[in-house]
Order: C-alpha cells, then structure tokens, then sequence
C-alpha cells in the first residue's frame, strides 16, 4: 500500500470538497479502494500506486476546470470522473487520459488532434521521434508540453530546447544587443509554450538553475545530452552536418523529440536541409519513430489550415 499527500494551492478547500464534503464524497465513491481523508488544504491519499496517480490526476483536473470557468459543479465533476468533460466554451472533451499538463490560469494542456496523439504515443515507446509538419500543427507546443510533463514526473532531470539560428529573410546582425539578445527572438516559440505550462517563479528558477536549457543548436556541439528531454525545434533549417552534430549528442536516459516542417526550408539554396535528409536516412532505425501531421492538424485560426492546402495545391 503506497501513500501520498496532496496539498491544495490553487483552489480554497470548500471549492473542492462542497458543503458537507459532498463533492468530495463524489470522488471517494469513484476511487472506492483508495482512502482519503481531508484535513484543510491536505489530502492524504492511501492505497494502490496507480490509483493514487488517478486521484491526483484527477484533483488536478478538477482545479484547473476551476481555476478557467470560475465554478465547479456537482455536474462537471461527474462528467469528469466519468472520463470526459464539456467546457462551457467549447464542445470539446477533456478525456482525463489525454491531459498532458496542467498549466497557467486553468490551462489544460492536451493532444488534441489524433496526429498529436501519435507523438505523445510515439515518445513514450520510443526514444527519438521526429514530428514533421506544417505551421500551426501543435508540433512544437506538443513537445513542450511532452517536456515539462516529464520534469514534473522526475522522469528526467532537465530538459534542453533548441532551434538553429537561421534567419528568415532578415539579417541578424543588424538586431540590437548583445548575443543572448539577437537570439532570444528566434527561441521566443519556445518561451511562450514555457509560460503557458509552468508558473513565472517556477519558470525562472528552472531556467536559472540550468534546469531548463534553451540555446541555439550550434551551442549544443561537443556536449552529451544525457537524463534530458531534449527538443530540436525548426529543424529543417538545420544542415545535414549540423543535424548529425545534433543527433549524436544523445546521453543514457534521453528522450529527443525532433520538429520540423520540410516546405519552410530558410537555409541557402545551395544547402540541403538536413531534416530531409535524415527522414530518407533513419527511417528503419529501430527506436526513432516519424510522425507526419497535415492541415487536419491545425488548431490557430481557421485561415491557416485554408492557406496551407492553397499552398499544397500550387
């Protein structure tokens, strides 16, 4: 029999428990074989590991529905704890196995399209996975949020982001400031997932205490990259030699998740994108894993998927 404790931080006691603890008593009547006694802001938890991981899921669910719409009904509870949730904004359904974090403001960070489902599939089978595909197709906030979900369960101990320095028509060097300063902007993807799913003060110490690494792909030579969930964004601006470069720095206990989308190639055209090549390359590796997302894909706004399949038509 396994223990665990939960402490209540983003959400009063009674906005939890009901009156009389009589929504509390809905969640006990679901996980019958596991105790849990309700002292204040402290739940303590008793009773088979796996169960306890879904009472905690699902207290976490329950919070951050809270936290978004403001109230938490007797109603969305048992559709919750049903499986499935319907916001007040949205027909979509919050399946509780889908949640990948929990994020800022009640944010519930999910798969939410079955190409993105194939990733999250995809990583916890294998050890490398290239997501490829157009703009908007959740590839990289997908991996973010693959990462963070991965630090907060201590499967890994930091998580390393990265993105080649490659400009899209402009000229970098003409940016302002110092070199931190000319490369924040193309890593700003990356921060914007960051401060979706993980709260500022938390944030700045991760990135603080080099917990969480993000740097352009050229810093990344000469390291091994090992217990670290790592993700090369905008990969196929990478070059084959950079690529390898990258793919090589892989340590014991690692998870690489590669993005990339091969109809916005920004290098030179007299340089190949190491990302096409290495799709050609690395197919039949046992343990790396493609995944190939489409305009299905797309959740920003409705014109982006209009605009990638009038591309795809020329």
């Amino acid at each position: 029999m396994s223990e665990k404790k939960i402490i209540l931080e983003d959400i009063k006691p009674l906005d939890l428990y009901g009156i009389n603890d009589s929504k509390l008593e809905l969640i006990k009547k679901r996980f019958p074989n596991v105790k849990i006694v309700a002292r204040g802001d402290l739940l303590k938890l008793s009773g088979d590991e796996a169960e306890l991981n879904q009472v905690e899921m699902v207290i976490n669910i329950l919070t951050a529905y809270f936290n978004r719409f403001g109230n938490l009904t007797e109603n969305a509870i048992t559709q919750i704890l049903s499986g499935s949730s319907k916001t007040n904004d949205s027909n979509e359904k919050t399946n509780v196995n889908d949640v990948l974090v929990f994020g800022n403001s009640g944010l519930i960070v999910k798969a939410r399209t079955e190409n993105q489902r194939k990733i999250v599939e995809a990583i916890e089978k294998n050890d490398m996975v290239f997501a490829i595909g157009p703009a908007g197709t959740g590839k990289t906030y997908t991996a973010v949020a693959l990462a963070v979900r991965a630090l907060k369960n201590k499967e890994i101990k930091k998580i390393i982001l990265t993105r080649p320095a490659v400009e899209a028509g402009e000229n970098l060097g003409f940016l302002p400031g110092d070199l931190k300063e000319k490369l924040d902007p193309y890593m700003q993807p990356l921060y914007d997932a960051l401060n979706d799913m993980i709260a500022p003060e938390k944030l700045s110490y991760y990135i603080e205490n080099r917990v969480i690494q993000i740097a352009p792909l050229a810093f990344m030579r000469g390291r091994t990259l090992d217990n670290a969930f790592v993700i090369l964004d905008e990969a196929q601006n990478a070059t084959e030699n950079q690529l390898k470069m990258f793919l090589t720095r892989m340590g014991a206990s690692a998870k690489f998740l590669i993005t990339g989308d091969i109809t916005q190639v920004d290098l030179p055209k007299n340089q190949p994108s190491g990302l096409i090549h290495a799709i050609k390359l690395l197919q039949n590796i046992e343990g790396i894993k493609f995944i190939q997302l489409d305009g299905s894909d797309v959740i920003r706004h409705a014109l982006v998927k209009k605009i990638i399949e009038t591309y795809d038509s020329k």
